[in-house]
């Protein structure tokens, strides 16, 4: 018998898939009366049509009370693209990309649940860190020495109410925090979207110059070829924001610091350095410092190098 739990996350799963399907044939829309404008417009109109259908899903949340859940909202877009690709795209295309498309999918797939199950570096309560850590807090404790500095890299995540270790950010689209123990997975499955959505654009644009679909009108084209190009479209908006994404990321690495540690850097003592002013008599301006930098190459090698 399921629980209340289950319930909720079945519905939130169900909402998930609708807003797919709602997203992806909302999409399907900006080629089929926009064929003969230039990319850069499909892009733009792309755009709006996502946050048209964002504003709607969250009408619908406080319509019904069931919020969609970001991980499966994920899972689903993706099989959604891979369902457009066995059923439409794939028989324009070679052997060798059928199998690296394919392939990056089934890894994509098995990294997601990873990531959704993994410790991303929980301070269980009660363990020495734990207590050195509230310690620190209530007295007002301050060290220099490094094994102090690491300690208080620990932070709260206040989506899952816990201290994690290495804490970069809380990730709603993996349903994890990104911390110590699964960040380099983080920046694979980062790098391993990326691969899948640019070999998805290869594949659709064989596919487009083959059929010549570009060169139609939208009420030229079959759904499965307008599907295709509003896929196409979908796919080339995620590669520029998660290429952004993870330019923003390799850069943190490279200067060992965390996405949670350069917004919020005024509520971490060690990144702060008082400079006295010279004219004025008694003030201060604080500055931002990075006492985790080691310099690009070991800082990389420190991060390749965190294990469970």
């Amino acid at each position: 018998m399921l629980n209340l739990y289950d319930t909720k996350l079945i519905g939130s799963c169900t909402v998930s898939c609708i807003f797919v399907f709602a997203t992806q044939l909302s999409l399907s829309l900006v080629p089929r009366f926009f064929s003969a404008s230039p990319l850069f417009i499909k892009l733009t109109l792309s755009v709006f049509v996502l946050l048209a259908v964002v504003g709607f899903g969250r009408w619908c949340r406080r319509l019904i009370g069931v919020s969609a859940s970001a991980p499966a909202f994920v899972f689903f877009n993706m099989f959604f693209i891979w369902g457009v690709y066995i059923g439409v795209i794939r028989y324009a295309n070679s052997r060798c990309m059928d199998v690296v498309f394919n392939g990056v999918i089934v890894m994509l797939i098995i990294g997601l649940c990873s990531i959704l199950s993994r410790d991303p570096g929980l301070v269980p309560y009660g363990s020495s860190d734990s207590e050195e850590l509230v310690e620190s807090s209530v007295l007002g404790y301050k060290a220099d020495d490094e094994s102090s500095l690491f300690l208080r890299r620990i932070r709260y995540c206040k989506s899952c109410k816990a201290y994690i270790k290495g804490f970069d950010h809380h990730c709603p689209a993996f349903g994890n925090c990104i911390g110590k123990n699964n960040h380099v997975l983080f920046m694979v499955l980062l790098v391993g979207f990326l691969a899948a959505e640019v070999s998805y654009l290869v594949c659709s644009s064989q596919f487009a110059r083959k059929f010549q679909i570009l060169h139609r009108t939208g009420f030229e084209i079959n759904l499965a070829e307008n599907l295709a190009n509003s896929t196409m479209l979908f796919c080339l908006l995620q590669v520029l924001w998660q290429g952004v994404f993870l330019t923003w990321h390799v850069y943190c690495i490279c200067f060992n610091i965390r996405t949670d540690e350069w917004i919020n850097w005024k509520k971490y003592p060690e990144f702060q350095l008082i400079v006295q002013s010279s004219s004025g008599e008694g003030s201060a301006k604080i500055r931002f410092r990075n006492p985790y930098d080691k310099g690009i190459l070991q800082n990389v090698k420190e991060f390749l190098s965190l294990k469970e």
